[in-house]
């Protein structure tokens, strides 16, 4: 056995079948022990939100945790974002401005400030609107010469974050930081924002039997053999991902 990265979603995707989490988890926590894997949560919680999951649902505690959609890196429990990734995002972001400008639009209601971070604004829009509004949104922004994308997902969450950041390049960043080969590193996931963590590379990919039309829609239309597609839902559809792989 040869350790591996292990990088997993949380909401519907690690979290959401309680008896295969606790099977997951203490595979996990075995791997880590005697072959040196490493864990990370990618997700798009804030630490505030991610506490109480956590606590919640008994997660095993990560290596490194990537809070609000690829933003923020947090490494070995630290209360402190990794400076080095913070630094990557910097340039080109106005936080001031892109609130001002997306508030601008009437069918954008704001999350709670729990949710709103440094390099992310979050808002509320229904998926009815969404197809017509976020190109106008991102074209205005763009008139400013900012450096942003626009990431919709579960025909509700709008995040806005600087180019440069998101849950697959965040991954990217942890990978070449512990010299994780794209073979010995594998992702989950079940939504539209967790389309990065499969998109980046050629890392090994499990989406859940549970995911979202969204992201079953990409997996159609650019498909991948380096790509699992499970029967099991959240932990169950990992475990078997993680088998399929060899990783277990």
């Amino acid at each position: 056995m040869k350790p591996f990265l292990f990088v997993t979603d949380l909401d519907h995707t690690l979290v959401g079948n309680d008896e295969a989490l606790v099977e997951l988890n203490q595979i996990l926590n075995q791997h880590r022990q005697e072959y040196g894997t490493k864990i990370a949560y990618a997700t798009g919680r804030s630490p505030v939100l991610y506490r109480e999951l956590q606590v919640e649902k008994n997660l095993i505690e990560p290596d490194a945790l990537v809070c609000s959609v690829g933003t923020e890196i947090y490494l070995n429990n630290s209360d402190s974002p990794d400076a080095d990734w913070s630094n990557i995002l910097s340039p080109g972001w106005n936080r001031e401005l892109v609130f001002s400008v997306a508030k601008s639009f009437p069918e954008l209601s704001p999350q709670p400030d729990s949710e709103q971070r440094p390099f992310k604004v979050s808002f509320f829009v229904k998926q009815e609107f969404a197809d017509k509004i976020l190109p106008q949104i991102e074209t205005k922004l763009q008139k400013y010469a900012l450096n942003i994308k626009l990431i919709y997902s579960s025909g509700i969450d709008l995040d806005i974050v600087p180019r440069s950041s998101d849950k697959g390049q965040a991954m990217q960043f942890l990978r070449q930081k512990w010299q994780f080969a794209a073979e010995q590193t594998v992702v989950c996931g079940d939504s539209g924002n967790d389309i990065a963590l499969f998109a980046v590379g050629n890392e090994r990919g499990i989406i859940v039997g549970n995911a979202r039309s969204e992201l079953l829609q990409w997996h159609s239309e650019y498909p991948a053999d380096y790509r699992y597609l499970a029967q099991g839902s959240c932990a169950g559809g990992i475990l078997e991902g993680l088998q399929y792989f060899g990783f277990l």
